[in-house]
């Protein structure tokens, strides 16, 4: 009766893409292979009927590991004396766009620690230099929170695409995980960023420590309100240097599971099938895009500062996610059925 009643569900958020909270918990409490097994199965179809078998591919550029927050489970964090830090100047930024666009990249994603050297100017002035040398190609900032201001400045300067995830809709998790950081300030900062007219991408962690099926609802239940373009999630995966950094990791199954349900509630959103669940299981890649997802970011960082960028350990920074095997990552794209994209590949609510 149980299994019945979950495959119930599932057929309801195929059909209506929204449960209610009640549903959720149902859904989620009652997780199994076989369940996993149909979700997936829905969530391909879904993809590719917005998408078709394409998988969009993203330049990834980590062009600073300096961070001055103390998130619990981020290698970055301030406290973390380990790390070895490091921040590229914007020639080298520029060098990384070169050598993306000649591959065949036209989304370059920045993403770094919110290193305070990165003023408003300094960031408006490379996004303006990328935009003024690839003007078509799309710019997509990682970069943490900032005022309404500044995120407006780096919308006029070229910016469309912000990626900032909430991490958790639960404020007392994520209270928890961010000493010093506002749960209500991160969720204004997303809602900013929808107003100033940005492609929005938000997401959560699964399997961090202290996080319950309720706070999971809570998080579909915020994702479906807020309506972002892209939705990035992914196990968490302990860091040694941090507060957390004796925890087990999330699950590549669960966290599969839980792409195939965001992608039937949200069917045309741009869902990342992550680093971390590559990193997580050799074919955690393959596994997300058989789950509902359609985007990879191969990194285009310069090599030597890669490893530096140590968000958790263990962390992919050669192999299938370095842009340096690109026959590999293509490989690996159509070994499973997909039709690899360098496109900018907008949302198609945008178009």
């Amino acid at each position: 009766m149980e299994a019945t009643k979950s495959f119930l569900l599932l057929q309801k958020l195929y059909e209506t893409h929204d449960l209610s909270k009640e549903e959720w918990l149902y859904l989620l409490e009652h997780y199994t292979d076989a369940l996993a097994c149909s979700a997936r199965e829905l969530a391909h179809q879904v993809s590719t009927h917005y998408f078709g078998k394409r998988v969009y591919l993203r330049g990834l550029i980590e062009f600073t590991n300096i961070c001055h927050r103390h998130c619990l489970y981020c290698g970055l964090r301030s406290e973390n004396e380990n790390v070895v830090r490091y921040r590229l100047d914007q020639e080298t930024i520029l060098a990384c766009c070169e050598e993306g666009y000649k591959l065949g990249y036209r989304t370059f994603v920045l993403q770094g620690g919110e290193d305070t050297y990165f003023t408003d100017e300094r960031i408006e002035a490379l996004v303006k230099g990328i935009h003024e040398r690839y003007p078509d190609c799309a710019i997509t900032l990682s970069i943490g929170e900032r005022s309404y201001a500044s995120y407006l400045r780096f919308y006029q300067a070229g910016a469309r695409r912000f990626l900032l995830r909430h991490e958790t809709a639960s404020k007392q998790l994520y209270e928890s995980l961010h000493p010093h950081m506002s749960f209500e300030h991160r969720i204004k900062c997303l809602k900013d960023l929808k107003t100033i007219g940005y492609q929005v991408g938000a997401g959560f962690l699964v399997g961090v420590p202290g996080q319950t099926m309720e706070d999971l609802v809570e998080d579909f239940c915020f994702l479906k309100q807020l309506d972002p373009h892209m939705v990035g999630i992914g196990p968490f995966m302990p860091q040694k240097d941090t507060p957390l950094g004796n925890f087990t990791s999330g699950t590549a199954e669960f966290t599969t599971f839980l792409l195939s349900l965001i992608r039937l509630m949200l069917p045309d959103v741009l869902l990342p099938a992550t680093t971390a669940l590559a990193t997580l299981d050799p074919k955690g890649g393959e596994m997300g895009l058989l789950s509902g997802a359609n985007v990879v970011m191969p990194n285009l960082s310069p090599i030597e500062v890669r490893h530096q960028y140590a968000l958790y350990d263990g962390k992919v920074y050669v192999g299938t996610e370095s842009a340096l095997c690109q026959q590999q990552i293509l490989n690996n794209i159509e070994n499973v059925g997909f039709i690899p994209d360098f496109s900018i590949g907008h949302s198609p609510r945008c178009c």
